[in-house]
């Protein structure tokens, strides 16, 4: 008798989702999932390995221990156990040590990304799934809503950039954990995805639906549907800012300048941008919405100011240049 799994929707809608994210199975390309055991990395890590093996792609799987909770190295083993039931190879486990800059979440992630990285060119990959799915994307949104970073939380995770790929970014949670039900897996519980000490966390729990209820069904949907919308005009916007740049920037010493009138003829949205594209370009600092409009006074409320100091840079307007310059400190 087989024991192959009956396809259910929520298996048939977690495969789809990874055969359209598969690579073309050109040169011996290799996929890695990043495993951590829970519902979301191993429906995901399940759908790649059926759905690998009938495209040709060659899939493995990565698992990287954050030694943050007693007992990591056993559910680190654990996943790899199921991993390479599911017939992927090769099957790496990665332990890394979390450095609590930033906070512990978002020092997790660092390290997790780093590893992940590191693996996949160990090990020759040209892609890594990650397993995040539509309700992490809507809790992204509001994380990102509530710190005021705008449009950066707006356009929230993309489905793909560069090395990672995200497969299950439309999918809802509910369907992962239905998947591995129906296939008879055994997912980890991750006893942080309870603990509210985390802000992610009281998001998940309280938060969306405190939304739901008080606003009615299909507010992640909703929040996902924006991210989604927003990041199509941000890379827009994007695209439009680089052009300028590319045109009206000239280096100058120490530093680079962009004729102000040039800038002032442009909409606050683009002009905004462009200031803040420059100087991430040019020194590798990220400029705060208060920054950026303080500079952009210098163009288009400009009274003979002297020249604006900001980390490590110094902005001035001298005739009809808006001049960057570096100050060499931080």
């Amino acid at each position: 008798m087989s024991t192959r799994p009956r396809l259910t929707p929520a298996i048939a809608d977690v495969r789809t989702a990874v055969r359209a994210a598969l690579p073309e199975p050109v040169g011996g390309g290799l996929v890695l999932v990043a495993l951590s055991g829970g519902p979301d990395s191993l429906a995901l890590a399940a759908a790649t390995a059926f759905e690998s093996r009938r495209a040709g792609v060659r899939a493995g799987a990565v698992v990287i221990d954050h030694g943050l909770q007693e007992g990591s190295a056993d559910v680190a083993a654990r996943a790899a156990r199921q991993a390479r039931g599911l017939g992927l190879d090769p099957v790496v486990v990665t332990r890394v040590e979390v450095v609590a800059a930033g906070g512990p979440e978002a020092a997790a992630r660092d390290a997790r990304y780093t590893a992940l990285a590191e693996a996949a060119a160990k090990a020759g990959a040209t892609r890594v799934f990650l397993g995040h799915t539509l309700d992490d994307q809507a809790e992204t949104v509001l994380l990102g809503l509530a710190r005021g970073s705008g449009g950066g939380s707006l356009k929230g995770m993309p489905v793909s950039s560069g090395l990672f790929a995200r497969p299950l970014l439309e999918i809802r949670r509910a369907a992962t954990v239905q998947f591995c039900l129906d296939s008879g897996l055994d997912p980890w519980t991750d006893p942080h995805n309870d603990d509210e000490r985390f802000r992610r966390v009281r998001v998940r729990k309280t938060v969306l639906p405190v939304l739901e209820t008080e606003l009615g069904p299909g507010i992640a949907e909703a929040l996902a549907r924006t991210a989604a919308q927003f990041r199509e005009d941000t890379e827009a916007l994007d695209h439009f800012a680089e052009e300028q740049i590319e045109e009206l920037a000239e280096h100058a010493e120490a530093g680079i300048s962009l004729p102000a009138k040039a800038l002032a003829a442009n909409p606050p949205a683009l002009r905004q941008r462009i200031i803040r594209m420059t100087v991430a370009a040019e020194f590798g600092v990220s400029l705060s919405r208060g920054q950026t409009l303080e500079v952009a006074r210098l163009v288009t409320d400009w009274h003979g100011q002297e020249a604006i100091d900001l980390p490590g840079i110094k902005v001035e307007r001298q005739g009809g240049l808006l001049i960057f310059s570096s100050t060499g400190k931080a």
